[in-house]
């Protein structure tokens, strides 16, 4: 895909945000790149990208243009990063009264007060 001049005049500003929910600049990306970063989850775990409250919404497709590019590859060919989404919502209160529940360190609570087997 090729880029805009507007566009690459936009992306040549090193300190322009490109992921705003972790405040992580262009240059970041790019020097994250040179140092060997070659996925979209590599540059998750050392940048912090798309972990913010969007969830990579709004970044996702410019990291993986700036992947692409430098790794001479189409866009088509970057993986989308990977996610673990919650099985299911625990309220609170359910997990202190399983908590409850769960047997105690040290044995059965009846054979307190002096009983022996």
């Amino acid at each position: 895909m090729k880029r805009s001049v507007e566009e690459k005049n936009w992306l040549e500003q090193q300190n322009v945000i490109v992921c705003r929910c972790e405040d992580v600049t262009l240059d970041e990306v790019r020097r994250a790149i040179a140092q060997g970063a070659t996925t979209l989850d590599e540059l998750k775990r050392l940048l912090r990208v798309g972990m913010g409250p969007c969830q990579g919404r709004t970044c996702r497709e410019l990291l993986a243009r700036e992947l692409a590019e430098h790794l001479g590859k189409p866009v088509g060919e970057i993986m989308p990063p990977t996610f673990r989404p919650p099985a299911k919502p625990v309220k609170l209160g359910l997990v202190s009264r399983l908590a409850e529940d769960v047997p105690r360190a040290g044995g059965d609570s009846s054979l307190e007060g002096g009983e022996s087997r």
